[in-house]
């Protein structure tokens, strides 16, 4: 075989200035990964092989996530969870350790994954299952399938809706209320739960009440807890849920970040309303409240949607900023990961739990009344017309 010498040195053939220009585009990390030998830490498999495609966006989501979002305790990190999460397991595998790390100060969610997570803080099974079974035959005894998991219609759905329909009329929920005290007031009850069946950090609601991170919903009549309420309303229980408490609570936890002269940022799991509620916090503060403001520092998402087909609309970080969801000059800081979420969110949490030590815990819950009557305040002095409406 004739010996071929490489050069030395690579030499651009190029004028000087071309060759500058391209440095600008070749100088990332270059795409040459050592073998996998089945030894490697998950993060160190990530940085290591995660280098193209949606496998670089992740990892570059998750570093954005690691080292900007939870670079210290001063950035208010806000998660919207859509899609059947909690009956895949993903609340207590995923998100309830993001919760107790203090990596999640508060949740938008969609009703359906705060429901079903009450199945798991009362020791109700759901198992594995086919997506390929006949439904049919599950109807005729009484299986309810969430695609590819089963569970019990009577011994599950049924008794978890008696014993949520026991706790809605308790005296605490005699009242107008946001969803956060809602959920707050539900996740009490589980981790009573969790503490009479023993598993401990199984459930989502009750990792959040201990933990003092409030939970909401975009849509609280969309889940079977609207439908628990709104058939004890029937009896004349006095509970009543309004929107607006949720709209002024989660932009008054916002605001509050900006005017200290901090950062926030949101992990956007899925899509749906629970995207938009948390990402219009922003348009709230700019366009409603005439408060000069930029947008959320850091976004990160993982969706499966489109934006050409109207799934993603208003939520890719580009088309965010148009709106004042994103922050213009924060682009590079905004990741979207064209990805399974169940598939996204534990190696987001297992790269994040091993790269980062736990944030002081934020419990805004607690701190809800002392941040809506700071956004009171700075909605009076920037609308110098407004009157209190009697």
């Amino acid at each position: 075989m004739a010996q071929i010498q490489l050069p030395k040195k690579f030499v651009s053939k190029y004028p000087h200035k071309f060759a500058a220009g391209k440095r600008q585009y070749l100088r990332g990390q270059r795409i040459l990964p050592k073998p996998i030998t089945g030894k490697e830490s998950l993060p160190a498999l990530m940085d290591n092989a995660f280098l193209a495609y949606n496998a670089a966006r992740l990892q570059e989501g998750a570093r954005l996530f690691t080292e900007k979002m939870l670079a210290d305790d001063s950035v208010t990190v806000g998660m919207s969870l859509a899609g059947a999460l909690t009956p895949a397991g993903l609340g207590s595998s995923a998100v309830v350790p993001l919760i107790k790390a203090g990596f999640v100060d508060f949740i938008v969610a969609t009703g359906a994954n705060l429901y079903h997570d009450m199945h798991h803080a009362m020791n109700l099974p759901l198992y594995r299952g086919s997506p390929f079974v006949r439904d049919p035959e599950l109807r005729r005894y009484g299986v309810v399938r969430i695609y590819d998991i089963l569970l019990d219609y009577n011994d599950v759905l049924m008794r978890t809706d008696d014993i949520l329909r026991k706790i809605l009329v308790q005296k605490e929920f005699q009242k107008e209320l946001g969803t956060a005290e809602l959920h707050y007031h539900i996740g009490k009850y589980c981790a009573e739960f969790e503490r009479q069946t023993g598993l401990r950090d199984a459930s989502l609601l009750a990792a959040a009440y201990r933990a003092g991170v409030p939970c909401y919903t975009s849509s609280p009549g969309d889940s079977t807890i609207g439908m628990n309420m709104a058939g004890v309303e029937l009896r004349g229980n006095k509970l009543r849920v309004n929107p607006s408490i949720d709209v002024n609570e989660t932009t008054a936890i916002v605001l509050d970040a900006k005017l200290r002269k901090k950062k926030t940022g949101v992990v956007l799991v899925g899509g749906g309303s629970p995207k938009n509620f948390i990402l219009q916090t922003e348009p709230q503060i700019q366009e409603v409240l005439r408060i000069k403001e930029m947008g959320h520092d850091y976004f990160l998402q993982f969706t499966d949607a489109r934006p050409d087909t109207g799934g993603l609309s208003g939520a890719t970080p580009s088309e965010a900023v148009s709106w004042g969801k994103v922050d213009p000059n924060q682009l590079p800081d905004a990741v979207v990961a064209y990805l399974d979420s169940t598939v996204a969110l534990p190696l987001l949490t297992h790269y994040a739990l091993a790269r980062k030590r736990p944030r002081r815990l934020k419990r805004l819950y607690e701190q809800r009344p002392g941040l809506l009557k700071r956004l009171t305040v700075e909605y009076f002095r920037h609308n110098k017309d407004a009157t209190i409406i009697k």
